[in-house]
């Protein structure tokens, strides 16, 4: 195998190899790339079993080939080689020489056999939808996703289509719910699948980097394959059973309190300086024309903020993690009003934002 490419196609798409690639793991073939060169198409692969990545380098191919060598070593070298144009070679016993400039490599290899086959999908069973829409439904979710491992059905975010052909994407750890519902054409799905939060994440990625244009999306059997411009991504679904988020979404919470966004979340990060470094508790006073936020360590002292807030319903005290609240303010970004809709001290809570209407978040109190 021998091929050429410009330093910065290679480096672009190594790019996404680097947080894909298992540093630790049992077959040390997964902490490599693989590179196979063929007839113009230059291909690089990396994948940790559960998600993995593709992308395509444009460049000459003197000698078709394959290979594999480490992700990590291949990317530092690229990225700090002296000319535009590097020049990689297979040589015996699976060596890889990389040359550039005055400068040559020679890394250990492994043989490409090794490697796991990337799945195939036919490209016309994909769906294709707006990217930045796709974005924001992934940010508006992945941050509520549980982290707890034993939890494991909660370990991703859930995807559905509803019978009226809109997309949903509910993410929960026990302790809040996100919920965000768009029209953004069909993705063929007969039942809900849960996408994994790394997979997700790598995706998010991707679809933050260059032109906004459309993405590529479908499912097939327990993987899901996305494509954008010239890379590929696919993820193993993780096999579970999402509960009915359907029975946590409050109704008939009248008692609505319509607060200022920037003001609220301002108020949230300086109250929260001074309540407990794990909980994160505040409390939460909603009366006629004001909300009071305090927090109170015995450890560190106390704090208190009022805030406007046009509040129709009773007076209501309710504890709540601060740092929940501030992870949805801050993912509902800009200007406008916030609405929390309230039952009691005891009961589940939701926030939406004015003008944002396909969205919610449910949010548990807290005992303080």
């Amino acid at each position: 195998m021998e091929l050429k490419a410009k330093r910065g196609d290679l480096l672009a798409t190594l790019y996404w190899t680097q947080s894909i690639v298992e540093r630790r793991n049992t077959m040390p073939i997964l902490a490599n790339v693989l590179i196979e060169a063929q007839k113009g198409d230059i291909r690089v692969t990396a994948t940790d079993l559960e998600v993995g990545v593709r992308g395509q380098v444009e460049g000459e191919v003197a000698k078709e080939g394959t290979i594999t060598v480490s992700a990590k070593k291949l990317y530092e070298i690229v990225r700090e080689v002296p000319n535009d144009q590097v020049q990689i070679k297979r040589l015996e016993n699976d060596w890889v020489e990389i040359r550039s400039g005055k400068s040559v490599f020679k890394i250990v290899g492994l043989d490409a056999k090794e490697f796991p086959q990337f799945p195939k999908f036919d490209s016309k069973g994909l769906s294709s939808m707006p990217a930045s829409t796709i974005r924001q439904m992934i940010e508006r979710t992945i941050f509520a996703v549980s982290t707890d491992e034993t939890r494991y059905s909660l370990n991703g975010v859930y995807v559905e289509q509803n019978d009226g052909g809109r997309v949903r994407m509910v993410a929960t750890d026990g302790h809040r719910l996100a919920f965000e519902e768009k029209d953004i054409g069909s993705l063929g799905l007969t039942k809900g699948v849960i996408l994994p939060r790394k997979g997700l994440s790598e995706l998010k990625k991707l679809l933050e980097s260059g032109e906004e244009g459309v993405v590529s999306l479908g499912f097939k059997e327990n993987m899901a394959l996305v494509i954008k411009d010239k890379v590929e991504l696919f993820m193993r679904l993780i096999d579970g059973d999402f509960p009915d988020y359907t029975k946590v979404i409050p109704k008939g919470n009248l008692n609505i309190a319509k607060l200022d966004h920037n003001e609220l979340l301002q108020a949230l990060r300086r109250v929260s300086i001074l309540s407990s470094e794990r909980y994160k508790g505040v409390r939460m006073e909603f009366s006629d024309g004001k909300v009071s936020i305090s927090a109170n360590n015995p450890d560190l002292g106390e704090a208190v903020e009022d805030i406007e807030a046009e509040y129709k319903g009773k007076a209501i005290s309710i504890g709540f993690n601060a740092r929940y609240m501030i992870d949805v303010l801050g993912v509902l970004t800009g200007d406008g009003e916030i609405d929390i809709e309230l039952k009691d001290e005891l009961s589940p809570s939701v926030i939406r934002k004015n003008g944002v209407d396909d969205y919610l978040y449910v949010l548990m109190p807290m005992r303080l």
